[in-house]
Parts: C-alpha cells; structure tokens; sequence
C-alpha cells in the first residue's frame, strides 16, 4: 500500500477517531514524531466533549500491514500486551482502537498520550527528576515483577509471542554476527562463555524485551509508562532485570540499573512485589548478553549502512561502538591489569598542515559552525560527523601501533611467526568456538583484554567502560 496523500490520511483518522472514541467531535492538528524504518508514532490533537484532548497513533510506517514474525508479534499483538499490562498495573496507555484492513490506513492502533520524560540521559541528568530518581530501580523491579506474572495464557498471549530459550536467544545472536564474517574474537569468547554457564530456569513468563531505560516514561512523581513492547516474547524473566542493567542503557552514569540505581534496590522491588528470590548471578547472566547482543546489533549497522536503504552516517558511525559492547564484556568476565599504550608519532611527516590537523580543524568546524547554525537531526549529524572525523584522527595515529601488538600477541599466543593478522584472528575465532576452548587460560584473556581496550581508544576513548577498565587490577 502507497502511503495515504495528508489531507486523505488526516479525513480518514477522523472518520476513525469520530467513530471509535466516545466523546470525540474532531481531529484539530496531526504531528508526526518519528519515523523508524519499520513504525512511525503520530501526537494526535482532538476535540471531544471534555475539550482538547491528546492520543498517540503508532502505526507501520507507510501504512502497511506487516505480518507477524518470530521476533516481532505485529503491532495488534503489542496493543494486546499493553492492554495486558495496564490490567496487571503496569504503567501503560490505555488502547482506545486497534486498525483493521477495512480503516484503510495500515497496521497501528491509538492510545492515550503520556506526558512524560522518555530519553534516558534527560531521565538521568535534569533537575526536575531529582526526585524520583532514588526511587526509578525499586519501582522498575516492581513493574517487572507486575509483567512477569500476566497470565500468558489466560490472556491468550502465547497464541502470538514466540517463545525463546536462552539458548535459542545466543545462538540466533552469535549467527547473526557470523553472517557479517568479520572476525570479532572477543564476541566469540562471549558468545562460547554465554554458551557454557546458561541459566537454569524453572519459569516461563511473559518479557518485555526492551524494558530499559530510554524505554520508560518518567514523571517527577515517577513511571508513567512503559513503552516499545514491539519484541515481546515468553521465556525467562531475568532478560528484563539484565537488559535494564547493562552498561548501554547507563548513558555514561555509574550506578549500573539504569544509571540511577542500585542492584539492591531492583531487586529488592522484584521481590516485594513477586515474592520470588532474585539470583544476581543469574541476572548477571542476562547483563553480560545484553552488551553481547547490543555488539552484534551495532555491526549489523555497518551492514545495513554498507548493503541496506539508508547509508547515513549515522549507522556508519554505530557500528564503531560495537567495541563499547566488548569492553562492557571484558569488565564482566575478564577484568585485568591493561593499560593504553603511548601513540608513537611519525617524525618522517613532514606535510604542513600533516594530516591530524586538517582532520582536527574539520571536527572543530562541525562541532563551532555547523551545530551552532542548524538545528534538528542536521546538527545531530553535524555531532556524529565531527565524532567520526575524531576516530579516523586517532587512527592514523595509533592504529599501526595497535595493530603491530595485536599481531605479536597472537602469533606468541600461537607459538607462529608469519601469518598474517587477518588469518590469525580466523584462528583466534576458530579456536574459541571449539569444544575444547579454555576460557580461563590467562594468555588468552590478557591478549583479548588488551586488543579490545586499544581498539576502544580509537572508536571511543569517552566512554566509562574504557574508564572501568584500566581501574581494574
């Protein structure tokens, strides 16, 4: 289906508005928010006899119908779980009308409008949720908890969510990632670690997913919402505890649930509401896959961005912090003495600007001229392209430095003297998918301890878990 011309578009919600929603007289004014590759979410202004009133129309983008898949239910199935968890008391909108075919404008359903906070550094960082933040990670494990115990049968919910074992979930990720055939030795050694020390779970629930912090609206008085419930799926419960905690969702902040709380405190949430006992090793477990998972997912970035409809910059840039993901894994798993080696600087160029300053005064240009004269996503990629122009900076200066000890390393790790890096990492990456792998062997850990931290000073030399790991002892 083409996408409906405005005027037709906006006739027809009206129509649908008018119809379905008690009280409605009319729609005043259509503002679209985003618009994602698959969903777009629509702030709807009405009349109703109350007078002005807001909803929210979140529907495939392009207004299509998309059939359910394995990994995403559909969007009449997340309105059913919204619907779910709003009966269960989980913060969420009230549904007023799911699309049919014969509406005639796709996929989608309308909700009730929160106001609320949703981007998490916001959450974290302004003065009006100074508040409420102490209290965010024990109310978050008395949402979760809330979710966990839906009834996914008696709701019907298991006719339209998949369901995944922890298994099923690292495999379908580490495939995923080898698909891409890049070699990534450290993901590799996750994915074998994940592998070897999966959970035993007694339960199966219904999980959110994507129950994070950027997924969570937030008031001064508290969670107003949750959001995104679009990769449901039943299988275990600790995926939302980990996936809440892993270091991404942080945004730079230290307290690792959420960047606004304690482990303590979600926990304690978790079990006031469920009655249940949280093992931290099992949620630790989920943790260490979220920064795998989140890895993979920023090198399918770099594929989409190479092979896929949408070359920005932006996607190019995302799959450079698939590095963030590793050493959030070697903070978690191999923690260790590491330090950044001193970039070596060429005193044989002797080109005047060299290329590290013209690279340095085009980055001060996007960030000084560009960003201060535009607004919207043009100064958000104005931002990105100064980030990127900053990482092709550090590596003309130190990659070859990097390189040259990646490969020293390797070929003492293999007791070999010429192969070439690139096959070296195949053999790193063959050897950690064995069956006879030993993931303690101290060689082995300080080699991709270090690697990973180099490679980070380049793509990302800000972020806190680089900080995390060179505290470690």
């Amino acid at each position: 289906m083409r996408e409906l011309p405005l005027a037709t578009f906006e006739e027809k919600l009206e129509q649908i508005l008018v119809s379905r929603i008690e009280g409605c007289r009319g729609l005043n004014h259509v503002e679209r928010l985003s618009g994602g590759a698959a969903q777009e979410t629509c702030r709807l202004e009405c009349a109703t006899d109350s007078g002005v009133r807001l909803f929210a129309l979140r529907r495939a983008a392009g207004g299509v119908f998309r059939p359910p898949s394995d990994t995403q239910p559909g969007l009449a199935a997340e309105a059913l779980l919204m619907q779910c968890a709003k009966q269960a008391g989980v913060p969420a909108p009230e549904i007023h009308y799911i699309l049919s075919k014969d509406d005639d404008l796709g996929d989608g359903f309308v909700m009730e409008w929160l106001e609320g906070e949703g981007l998490g550094t916001r959450i974290l960082r302004d003065e009006q949720f100074a508040g409420v933040r102490p209290q965010l990670a024990y109310e978050c494990g008395r949402i979760a908890a809330r979710i966990h115990g839906i009834d996914v049968v008696e709701k019907g919910l298991d006719r339209v969510l998949a369901r995944i074992t922890a298994a099923d979930y690292v495999q379908q990720t580490w495939s995923r990632y080898k698909e891409f055939g890049t070699p990534h030795p450290m993901i590799d050694y996750v994915g074998c670690w994940l592998m070897q020390h999966l959970p035993e779970t007694h339960r199966d629930t219904l999980v959110h997913n994507e129950f994070r912090n950027g997924n969570l609206m937030v008031s001064p008085d508290g969670i107003v919402g949750v959001v995104d419930w679009e990769i449901a799926h039943i299988g275990d419960p600790m995926r939302d505890l980990g996936w809440l905690c892993t270091n991404a969702w942080r945004y730079g902040e230290t307290l690792p649930v959420g960047g606004f709380g304690t482990y303590e405190q979600l926990f304690q949430g978790y079990e006031d509401e469920s009655g249940l006992s949280v093992d931290p090793e099992h949620v630790q477990f989920w943790e260490v896959f979220g920064s795998f998972w989140w890895s993979v997912t920023c090198l399918g970035m770099v594929d989409q961005f190479r092979h896929g409809p949408d070359p920005s910059i932006e996607r190019a840039t995302i799959g450079r912090r698939a590095t963030e993901g590793q050493v959030d894994c070697v903070n978690l798993l191999i923690p260790g003495p590491v330090a950044i080696p001193d970039p070596v600087r060429d005193e044989q160029n002797l080109d005047s600007p060299h290329a590290e300053e013209l690279l340095a005064a085009v980055s001060a240009f996007l960030r000084d001229d560009v960003m201060q004269a535009t607004e919207g996503r043009t100064r958000f990629l104005a931002r990105v392209s100064a980030n990127a122009t900053d990482v092709v900076l550090r590596e003309i200066r130190d990659l070859d430095l990097y390189r040259q000890m990646e490969r020293e390393s390797l070929c003492k790790l293999f007791s070999v003297e010429n192969e070439s890096l690139e096959a070296l990492r195949w053999r790193l990456v063959e050897m950690l998918c064995g069956v006879d792998c030993r993931l303690d062997d101290e060689a082995l850990q300080a080699h991709l301890r270090q690697t990973v931290v180099n490679q980070l000073a380049i793509d990302n030399p800000k972020y806190i878990g680089l900080k995390h790991a060179l505290n470690s002892a």
